[in-house]
């Protein structure tokens, strides 16, 4: 059974989940490069399940795997964007310029 589609806006600078934006991976990623950072992602956030079960000092590198693999996709630190709009991640969908395009979102 397929996964439900995850809106994505206009500009597709962002994925909306329970309303809320977050920033999408850099587009203009090579393909290659784009693939090695998604693996290292998953194996960060893997590491990351690991050291909370066995608890320790582990935790903390893992996350930080996760943070460097999330800011190589473009979904952390600057914007991958050059034309100066501003990052509204993690902001409400509606309390953003794309409010209106949200609440169409919502209606349909």
């Amino acid at each position: 059974m397929p996964g439900k589609t995850v809106p994505t806006t206009p500009d597709g600078r962002y994925l909306v989940v329970r309303g809320r934006l977050w920033r999408r991976s850099d587009p203009d990623l090579p393909a290659d490069r784009r693939e090695a950072l998604v693996q290292d992602l998953m194996r960060a956030r893997r590491a990351v399940r690991d050291a909370k079960a066995a608890g320790g000092e582990r935790l903390a590198t893992a996350r930080a795997a996760v943070d460097a693999a999330k800011r190589g996709l473009g979904e952390r630190g600057p914007p991958w964007w050059t034309d100066g709009a501003p990052d509204y991640t993690r902001h409400l969908a509606r309390t953003t310029p794309y409010a209106a395009w949200f609440a169409g979102l919502e209606d349909g």
